[in-house]
């Protein structure tokens, strides 16, 4: 549980860093790379909370 906390924390960062370098330089990759790494990294984080919860109420 804790690997997968510092997995959505890193992959968030990622993010963040991809966007900071689209706002340097302008270029539409850094955007695009940071939409996708930021989509599934949401995603996933949903699923895993969704998991604890069924955890939870089963």
């Amino acid at each position: 549980m804790l690997l997968f906390r510092w997995a959505i924390l890193l992959l968030l960062l990622v993010a963040g860093v991809s966007f900071a370098f689209y706002a340097g330089t302008g270029q539409v990759k850094y955007r695009r790379f940071g939409w996708i790494v930021f989509k599934w990294t949401v995603l996933a984080a949903l699923g895993f909370f969704a998991v604890l919860i069924a955890e939870r109420v089963a």
